[in-house]
């Protein structure tokens, strides 16, 4: 069974640990000092709040947990079916995680990320959304404009 997932930027881990506590009914199962997660079944979410990526904060990115990488080609297969560029990260280092990944981006720029993990990670890995969104960008204006 797939989770939903969201990835939010704060200055202040410590009050956002305290909201997010408060609201889901549970401590984070995972606290650094940089970055916490929940993993909740009612409702079926992984929630991430860290202090990465830079910027404005806020919603960083959404997505898809799957529970294997056959259900995750299983969405990748779904996005391609329906044309829609994606960037593959294959064993990614990211949020104290190893995952496979595709990336995508909505009609209006908002980012999916569609992932399975395998593994932990003892550090926080790279913030690759900033590429991943330039990535999407640069494939969505050649596709639509590859005719003219």
């Amino acid at each position: 069974m797939k989770r939903f997932h969201l990835h939010l930027r704060t200055e202040n881990l410590a009050t956002a640990r305290r909201f997010y506590t408060a609201l889901l009914g549970q401590e984070p199962s995972v606290i650094e000092h940089d970055y916490l997660k929940w993993m909740v079944d009612d409702p079926r979410i992984n929630l991430a709040v860290s202090t990465h990526g830079g910027g404005a904060t806020g919603v960083n990115h959404v997505g898809i947990q799957a529970q294997s990488d056959e259900e995750l080609e299983e969405i990748a297969g779904r996005l391609a079916h329906a044309q829609i560029s994606t960037v593959e990260e294959r064993d990614a280092n990211c949020c104290y995680a190893e995952s496979n990944k595709h990336w995508a981006s909505d009609p209006d720029g908002v980012v999916w990320e569609t992932f399975h993990t395998h593994g932990a990670r003892r550090t926080y890995g790279e913030d690759t959304v900033p590429r991943v969104e330039e990535q999407l960008r640069s494939e969505a204006q050649s596709s639509c404009c590859a005719g003219e």
